[in-house]
């Protein structure tokens, strides 16, 4: 494991900012940070519903990027907020071409981590050709074996405590599918049971993503505010499985056969298996693979995080410092 470890570039502040009218009643919150007309990129965030954050913009040295980060339908600074009306996977992709065009570039680096790597895989698969390279972070392809895996067993015997905290709102007789069961309350009439199973599931996440507990990283995740959005629109995507068939991204990864780019994995990332990365390696050989030990899911592994910092750098045509 790396041990001289590199963190973010420093704090910075976005250059312009705006929200794009993408029809469905849906405005796309976004922003744009770096150099203008430097080489461009776009951040991709996790969740489906989690939005981006200060962090996120600093994953770019930002006297060589110009980066595009924006909210996903129904979340962040987007409205209408906790959305799921037209709140589709191939919704976000035709978004994220319309924020191409208004950016006004013919390719871009495509940078997602968990389901941000999840998207970013079937825009690429949608639009090779307007992807100059890909950054993946904590793959998810989102099959129907991933999500069982965390979110009925699986993931449940690894950490038995928060699971008993998880299932606690939905009663005994619906736990079988906890995925449906979820839905029920998260899309009802009675607002508080929303709110307090919003807060379960968002905070089910929040404590899982991390080799170790870090009660600073997944603060927010036990924000009523914040949980509203993240776990209806997370929900709303895997119980229909991000409409994507059955082992689509991994069944189509030969279209991205002349796209450079890097899968980076933590080994015990809980959410998403490393299996699945691996599989994503095998199908896409023209990627760099990194698999970080002693690393769970969140990009702010220390391992992690400086694999990133080192392939935005690279795909910048920055000399590496060591």
């Amino acid at each position: 494991m790396t041990h001289d470890l590199r963190g973010f570039y420093p704090e910075i502040e976005p250059y312009e900012s705006g929200h794009l009218d993408v029809g469905d009643g849906h405005r796309v919150y976004w922003e744009r940070v770096g150099t203008k007309g430097a080489k461009p990129a776009v951040f991709v965030h996790g969740g489906p519903g989690g939005g981006f954050g200060p962090g996120n913009r600093r994953l770019f040295d930002p006297a060589l990027y110009d980066v595009l980060l924006f909210d996903q339908r129904g979340c962040g600074k987007s409205t209408p907020y906790a959305s799921l009306e037209a709140n589709t996977t191939w919704h976000l992709v035709a978004d994220m071409e319309k924020l191409r065009e208004m950016m006004g570039v013919e390719t871009w680096q495509v940078f997602g981590g968990s389901w941000g790597s999840t998207l970013a895989l079937a825009y690429a698969q949608t639009h090779p050709q307007r992807v100059s390279e890909l950054v993946l972070r904590g793959i998810y392809t989102l099959t129907r074996a991933e999500l069982l895996w965390y979110y009925q067993f699986g993931v449940s015997e690894m950490f038995p405590d928060k699971w008993e905290r998880f299932i606690a709102p939905i009663p005994e007789a619906e736990r079988g599918d906890l995925m449906a069961a979820y839905r029920k309350y998260l899309t009802g009439d009675d607002e508080a049971k929303k709110r307090e199973c919003a807060v379960a599931w968002s905070t089910w996440e929040g404590e899982t993503i991390t080799l170790l507990p870090n009660p600073d990283y997944s603060a927010h995740f036990h924000d009523p505010d914040y949980a509203l959005a993240f776990a209806r629109i997370e929900n709303h995507y895997f119980v229909h499985a991000g409409w994507l068939e059955e082992g689509q991204l991994l069944r189509d990864a030969h279209k991205l056969k002349d796209i450079p780019g890097v899968i980076i994995h933590g080994r015990y990332d809980m959410p998403c298996p490393l299996k699945y990365a691996w599989q994503l390696h095998k199908a896409w050989p023209k990627a760099d693979f990194h698999i970080i030990e002693g690393a769970g899911h969140a990009y702010l592994e220390p391992g992690i995080l400086d694999q990133l910092i080192r392939a935005t750098d690279r795909f910048a045509g920055k000399a590496a410092d060591r």
